[in-house]
């Protein structure tokens, strides 16, 4: 049954808000703000559903159609200065997790983003794993699930942007992958107000990427241990 329009909560205050989070650019830190605003500038949100059932990362799996093909990489591969290598590099290891919304209807993050084939798939009781590659770019998905694995050599803050052109796909204001539109983006459930693809991808973060209307409420997962 469809449901009813969700408001965002008036008690949230509207209007933009600078948030200051620690980035890491060539390997130095600093506190960069990031151009937040509340979930009360938008129009009218509807309920979720753009995740399903735990997956085999035990965070919810995506639903719909992926929205795009992953790009093919081989060892060696340069994308933006990140490099498809035989092994997973974990010198700096965390994971985000990406949703994404075209007109009101989730589309799902495929897996193998950033992998080349032959693939070696486990099958699990939640699905399938991708748990070996011929290489690794350092930022890829072993499910379509929406999890983003960084797992790279050097210590810095990556983007939106860098996975999506590791995925091969363009993003920008009015544009995810095949489907135009205006985007609003979300970040840890409030409203990201510049170019999506500066977007940091943070340990932790959740990020939605909604393409047109209707505009549906940010979705919340619970990260697991170890993950």
């Amino acid at each position: 049954m469809r449901r009813a329009p969700v408001v965002a909560a008036a008690a949230i205050a509207a209007g933009a808000a600078v948030i200051v989070l620690p980035l890491i650019r060539d390997g130095r830190a600093n506190s960069s703000p990031l151009p937040l605003a509340s979930l009360a500038t938008l129009p009218a949100l509807r309920a979720g559903g753009a995740v399903g059932p735990l997956g085999p990362e035990a965070v919810p799996m995506g639903v719909g159609k992926a929205l795009a093909r992953p790009r093919a990489v081989v060892v060696g591969r340069r994308i933006g200065g990140i490099v498809c290598q035989a092994s997973e590099q974990v010198l700096f290891h965390i994971h985000a997790h990406l949703v994404i919304v075209v007109r009101g209807v989730a589309q799902q993050v495929p897996a193998g983003i950033g992998m080349a084939p032959p693939y070696e798939v486990a099958s699990t009781p939640r699905g399938a794993f991708i748990a070996g590659a011929a290489c690794f770019m350092w930022l890829h998905t072993h499910a379509a699930d929406g999890i983003i694995h960084t797992e790279s050599p050097v210590v810095r803050t990556y983007t939106l942007g860098d996975f999506f052109d590791i995925w091969g796909q363009p993003l920008g204001r009015r544009q995810v992958g095949p489907a135009h539109g205006r985007v609003t983006a979300l970040f840890n459930g409030r409203v990201f107000t510049s170019d999506p693809r500066e977007i940091p991808l943070l340990a932790h973060a959740q990020i939605e990427l909604e393409v047109g209307h209707p505009l549906l409420a940010p979705e919340r997962i619970a990260f697991p241990v170890g993950l």
